[in-house]
């Protein structure tokens, strides 16, 4: 999708029509990764809405917390991806649900995409939740476009030494995972340098 709201209307659990089936579906696949040791598992869960008394957040929540208890009975934790909303909408969802097997991957680069937040001010707010981080970086969105732009590690908004750096003042010791969304030789350059730029802060 190219605009924040087909997102939101399609993605995840959030969006009414799709969500039972879905989470159906996301149980069968945390049996089936359980079976191999899987012991995280990290999804978008679509564009939790920011006000908390919004039915569908009311809806959303007991839901959620359902599959978590289910994650928690197959020995896993559950990660929240950060995409579509704010940093302060996800730790009040966390406490909200209210188990202890819930996290967040920190994915810097979709907070500038979709123009939620500074990556620095979700490490202040999300920090203590943080298990696991992606290493993609992005140019905030400007007026004429629904969306910002994904980039090469290091080359775009993402300070990522001074974000490294406040993962480990919160405690963080989990994994940083490079993602790149292209496909080919390109991508795998990519990777490459990113892997080579980000070592000294790790």
């Amino acid at each position: 999708y190219n605009r924040l709201e087909e997102g939101a209307s399609t993605v995840g659990f959030i969006p009414e029509e799709f969500r039972a089936k879905r989470l159906e579906l996301a149980k069968r696949f945390s049996d089936l990764v359980c079976e191999i040791g899987v012991r995280s598992i990290t999804s978008h869960v679509g564009a939790i809405p920011n006000d908390p008394k919004s039915p569908l957040y009311l809806e959303f929540v007991p839901a959620m917390k359902k599959f978590v208890e289910y994650c928690q009975k197959n020995g896993q934790i559950f990660c929240f991806e950060t995409g579509q909303e704010l940093p302060s909408t996800l730790k009040r969802t966390i406490i909200d649900i209210g188990l202890d097997n819930i996290g967040i991957n920190l994915d810097p680069a979709n907070l500038i995409l979709y123009g939620m937040a500074h990556p620095l001010d979700a490490v202040e707010i999300l920090g203590e939740y943080v298990r696991g981080m992606h290493a993609k970086d992005a140019l905030w969105p400007n007026r004429n476009e629904g969306l910002g732009i994904e980039v090469p590690v290091g080359k775009g908004e993402v300070d990522f030494p001074l974000l490294l750096s406040k993962l480990k003042e919160k405690g963080f010791k989990g994994p940083v995972t490079i993602e790149r969304e292209i496909s080919g030789e390109e991508q795998k350059k990519d990777i490459l340098e990113a892997k080579k730029f980000l070592e000294p802060y790790l």
